[in-house]
């Protein structure tokens, strides 16, 4: 049985928000913040944080600017999601490009949930205490008010310059500083692959337009 090409992208859209969820379930029930887990020696490390802001540890304007970004990203999914539909009716579109689309909006996706539901499903993550899921006193903020979940970390370059170094001598060279997720991820790769693969699609697509 021939399996379609909606059949196919909806698929791909449950596997990477499975994906995403379970990493950062098991972080969250199984960590404290600030604990790390060496994978790759330390090229490749578990280490939990959490954020209220953008992707990569990046903040954006307290509890208001929480909301409006959680907001910006439900308007996102909402766009992309329609776009794919548009794309789904014809069969000469690349498949990679609805990938490429999908991945990106799972990792919105993935993001939002955590914003939505982690601050009333889960306790409160700190220094000392693993959080609990469906706590009896319940959750640690209110609807839309969740901490994103991050945990991937590749600090390749960690050193320190030796003093006789011109200028930076005897400073910290941490290369790749930002601790990310796995919804953060499938965004850049999604969006990367995009630019490089199919870069021609998206001109052509405005010049079309502009027409």
């Amino acid at each position: 049985m021939k399996i379609s090409r909606g059949t196919k992208i909806t698929l791909f859209v449950i596997l990477l928000l499975v994906i995403d969820q379970i990493i950062k379930i098991l972080v969250k029930t199984n960590m404290t913040i600030g604990q790390s887990l060496s994978v790759f020696g330390n090229w490749f490390q578990i280490y939990f944080i959490e954020n209220n802001g953008m992707a990569f540890g990046m903040q954006f304007g307290g509890g208001i600017g929480k909301i409006l970004l959680t907001l910006l990203r439900i308007v996102l999914v909402v766009f992309i999601y329609t776009y794919i539909r548009k794309l789904l009716k014809k069969p000469e579109i690349p498949i990679g490009i609805l990938f490429g689309l999908a991945a990106i909006m799972c990792g919105a996706f993935g993001n939002i949930i955590d914003s939505m539901f982690y601050g009333i499903f889960f306790s409160e993550s700190t220094f000392t205490n693993v959080a609990q899921l469906f706590p009896q006193g319940g959750g640690y903020a209110n609807f839309l008010m969740g901490k994103v979940v991050d945990m991937l970390y590749f600090p390749i370059i960690d050193t320190t310059l030796p003093e006789w170094f011109p200028i930076w001598g005897g400073r910290d060279i941490l290369f790749f500083r930002p601790i990310f997720n796995f919804a953060d991820a499938c965004i850049t790769c999604g969006a990367f692959y995009l630019a490089i693969f199919h870069w021609k699609f998206f001109s052509t697509t405005k010049k079309v337009e502009g027409k």
